[in-house]
C-alpha cells in the first residue's frame, strides 16, 4: 500500500502544530472530543429529517478507552463518519475542515439546536503532540464500507479499506514513550483523562464515557478493599448557565460558584444572563464577597472563563473584563467568536468587543440595582471593591468617569458612613457652591483637621478621601452634576463674607513684612506664609496651593525613586483671631530671634497636623523645652 505525502504546506503546518501552534499538549483531548461531538451533531441533524438513521439524541454518546499495556488511547463516536474522500480531504489537507463547510453550508442547524465547534480543520492534528502513530478508522453514515486513515506525523499517511459495523469513527492514539522532559504516560491514566475531560468538555452535549475503577469495600472479607470497573459519565453535559434562571436555586448558584472558582464563601451576587443581537452569548458571572488571596499580588490574573457551545477556549480572557471589575468571577459561552487556528486565543475582532461592552454594562447595572435595593449589600461591596471603582474613574484618562461616578462613595462628616456624590448633593444647603472633601488615613484623622471646624461651623458636609486614589479620581471627574470639587487644604477654600474677606486681605497686606520675614526663617520650605480665619479655634495649619495637593505629594513621595520631583506648594496658615497673632507682631517688633523659633515651631506643628512629619526633631524639640 502506497503511502500518500501530505502537501508541502500541510507538511510545514503539521510540524508547526506538533511544536508551536499548541502551547499546552492536554488540548489534545479537548480537540478530539470536540471534532467527535461536531460528527455525531451532523448525524443527528440528519436524523431530525431521515428516519432511516434509527438513532435518537439519548442513543448518542462518545467513549474513551485506555490501554496502558499498548500505550493507545481511543475516542469512539457514532456520528456521522468520513467518505474515503472525506478523509482524503479532511485529513490529507491540513486546515480543511469539514465542520466549518456543515456550518456554512446548514445554517439552519442553528435553528434545531445543533452546535457544531469545529472551525478550522486543524485540531484533528494536535493528536500527533503526544501520538507517534494516529489510526482513525471511521464508516460514513449510508456507506457500505468502511476506510482506516493511518499517519505517523510529517511522512505522510495511507488510507485502506477495512471493516466496521456501523457509521462512525474510532481514533487511536498510540502514546508516545516518556523523555526526561515529558510525561506522556499521564494520559494513560484515568484519573488524568477524567480531569481533563471535566476541564475541557464539561459541557459536550452528549455523555463522554469511560471505564473508572475504584477501590470499594470487600463485602466478603471486613477491612479489605477490592477493585470495582464501572462505565462513568464523565461530563456533566448541560451548562448551568444555559438553563432558566427559574430552573436554577440561590444554592445551586453558589455551589457552582464555589466548586468552580474554589472559593469558601458565598457570592456577594450574581449576574446571570443571556444577549442576543450583534453577539449571541450566555453569561454567568459573580461577584465574591471578599477578594481573592492574590488579588493585589502581581501573579493575580483577571477574566472570564471562556466557552463556545460548551468547550473551554481560555481559562481567563482579560479582554471580557475592564481592570476595574478585575475581581469578577464567571463565564461567558458564545457560539459567535472567531477563534484563531489553535482555538487557544482569541482574534482581536468586533464580536469580542462587542461582547465585552454589553458584560461591563451589565456589572454596571448590578452594581446599580444593589445600591438601591440592598445598600447594606452594596456598602459591604464597596468597603471591599471600591478602591477598584475609584481607579476605573481615575485611568485612562476618565474615559470610564461617566459610567462609574454613580456608584462610588466615601464616607462623611455629617453621616459618619458612606454617601454616594448624588446623595452629598441632595443634602447641600442651598447657599453651598462646592463639593468640600479632605484627604488623610482615617476618618478619625481628618476629623481633627484645623480646616474641618470651620467648614463645619457654616453647616456643610465634608467627604473623607482615605485612599490614595480617591483625589487623583476627583481631579479627573472635575464636577458632579454641575458642582466642582473644593479640598479643604488647599489655599484657595473660600468661606468667607466679602467683609470678612476684605478684612483679611488687609490684615494680610499691614502685616506683609512681618510675613515675608518669617518666610525666609523657613527657606524654600514654603511658598507663602498668611493669616486666615478658616481654621475655627487653632491656632496654624498647613494648606497648598496649585495642581498637587498635601496628599497627592505623600503619594507621589512613597512612588519608586522618591517623589518623582512633584511637591506641593505649601502654605502656612496662622489664625487672625488666635493669642499667637498677637505675639507675633510683638516677637517681630522687639526679637526676631525668638520669632525666628516661633516661626519655626508653628511650621513643625502644622506639618505634624497635616500628617508630614517633622524633618529635624530633635532641633523641635529643643526650640520646645527652651520656650518651656
Amino acid at each position: 500500500m502506497r503511502k500518500k505525502q501530505f502537501k508541502a504546506e500541510s507538511k510545514k503546518l503539521l510540524d508547526m502544530m506538533i511544536n508551536s501552534i499548541y502551547t499546552n499538549k492536554e488540548i489534545f483531548i479537548r480537540e478530539l472530543i470536540s471534532n467527535a461531538s461536531d460528527a455525531i451533531d451532523k448525524l443527528y441533524f440528519k436524523s431530525l429529517t431521515d428516519d432511516s438513521v434509527g438513532l435518537s439524541k439519548s442513543d448518542f454518546k462518545i467513549q474513551i478507552d485506555t490501554n496502558k499495556d499498548e500505550r493507545t488511547i481511543t475516542i469512539t463516536d457514532n456520528g456521522i463518519g468520513m467518505t474515503a474522500d472525506e478523509l482524503e480531504s479532511n485529513l490529507g489537507t491540513i486546515a480543511k475542515s469539514g465542520s466549518l463547510n456543515f456550518k456554512k453550508d446548514n445554517e439552519e442547524a442553528k435553528e434545531n439546536d445543533i452546535e457544531v465547534i469545529g472551525q478550522f480543520g486543524v485540531g484533528f492534528y494536535s493528536s500527533f503532540m503526544v501520538a507517534s502513530k494516529v489510526e482513525v478508522v471511521t464508516k460514513a453514515f449510508g456507506e457500505d464500507v468502511a476506510h482506516k486513515w493511518v499517519s505517523e506525523g510529517v511522512d505522510g499517511y495511507t488510507i485502506e479499506e477495512c471493516e466496521k459495523e456501523n457509521a462512525g469513527s474510532v481514533i487511536t492514539l498510540h502514546i508516545k514513550e516518556d523523555t526526561d522532559n515529558e510525561d506522556y504516560s499521564q494520559y494513560l491514566e484515568q484519573y488524568r483523562l477524567s480531569e481533563l475531560i471535566k476541564k475541557y468538555s464539561d459541557y459536550i452535549r452528549y455523555p463522554i464515557q469511560m471505564e473508572m475503577t475504584h477501590s470499594v469495600p470487600d463485602k466478603d472479607n471486613e477491612g479489605e478493599y477490592i477493585e470495582e470497573v464501572s462505565v462513568e459519565t464523565l461530563n456533566s453535559m448541560i451548562p448551568l448557565w444555559r438553563k432558566n434562571k427559574s430552573e436554577i436555586t440561590e444554592d445551586e448558584y453558589n455551589e457552582f460558584y464555589k466548586n468552580k472558582f474554589m472559593d469558601f464563601e458565598d457570592p456577594l451576587a450574581v449576574i446571570h444572563s443571556k444577549t442576543e443581537g450583534q453577539a449571541t452569548f450566555d453569561a454567568l458571572m459573580y461577584i465574591p464577597s471578599n477578594p481573592p488571596y492574590d488579588f493585589y499580588s502581581k501573579e493575580y490574573e483577571k477574566g472570564l472563563q471562556l466557552y463556545t457551545n460548551g468547550v473551554l477556549i481560555m481559562d481567563k480572557c482579560p479582554d471580557l473584563l475592564p481592570d476595574y471589575f478585575s475581581f469578577v468571577k464567571g463565564i461567558v459561552d458564545s457560539a459567535d467568536l472567531s477563534l484563531n487556528i489553535s482555538r487557544e486565543v482569541l482574534q482581536q475582532d468586533f464580536q469580542l468587543k462587542v461582547i465585552a461592552k454589553a458584560i461591563d454594562k451589565k456589572i454596571k447595572n448590578e452594581l446599580k440595582k444593589m445600591l438601591k435595593n440592598d445598600r447594606e449589600k452594596y456598602e459591604k461591596f464597596f468597603s471591599v471593591f471600591g478602591i477598584q471603582l475609584k481607579w476605573g474613574v481615575y485611568s485612562n484618562y476618565g474615559a470610564e468617569k461617566d459610567g462609574l461616578k454613580d456608584l462610588i462613595m466615601f464616607k462623611s462628616s455629617k453621616e459618619n458612613k458612606y454617601v454616594t456624590l448624588s446623595e452629598y448633593i441632595e443634602s447641600m444647603p442651598e447657599e453651598q457652591e462646592s463639593i468640600y472633601y479632605a484627604c488623610g488615613e482615617s476618618p478619625e484623622k481628618i476629623a481633627l483637621l484645623p480646616q474641618i471646624e470651620a467648614v463645619k461651623a457654616k453647616g456643610y458636609d465634608v467627604l473623607y478621601f482615605t485612599d490614595d486614589v480617591d483625589e487623583f479620581a476627583i481631579q479627573m471627574l472635575m464636577e458632579y452634576n454641575g458642582k466642582k470639587f473644593a479640598n479643604i487644604c488647599k489655599d484657595e477654600l473660600n468661606l468667607n463674607t466679602e467683609e470678612e474677606k476684605k478684612a483679611l486681605d488687609e490684615k494680610n497686606e499691614a502685616s506683609k513684612d512681618m510675613l515675608d520675614e518669617m518666610k525666609s526663617y523657613l527657606d524654600d520650605e514654603v511658598s507663602s506664609i498668611k493669616f486666615t480665619n478658616s481654621i475655627g479655634s487653632h491656632a496654624v495649619c498647613l494648606s497648598a496651593e496649585g495642581y498637587v495637593s498635601l496628599e497627592m505629594a505623600k503619594v507621589f513621595s512613597q512612588m519608586p525613586g522618591g517623589n518623582q520631583g512633584v511637591k506641593a506648594q505649601l502654605v502656612l496658615e496662622i489664625n487672625s483671631e488666635h493669642k499667637v497673632a498677637e505675639k507675633l507682631f510683638e516677637l517681630f517688633k522687639d526679637d526676631k530671634e525668638k520669632l525666628k523659633s516661633y516661626t519655626k515651631i508653628l511650621y513643625n506643628e502644622a506639618r505634624l497636623i497635616s500628617g508630614l512629619g517633622v524633618e529635624n526633631p530633635t532641633e523641635f524639640a529643643d526650640m520646645i523645652t527652651d520656650l518651656m
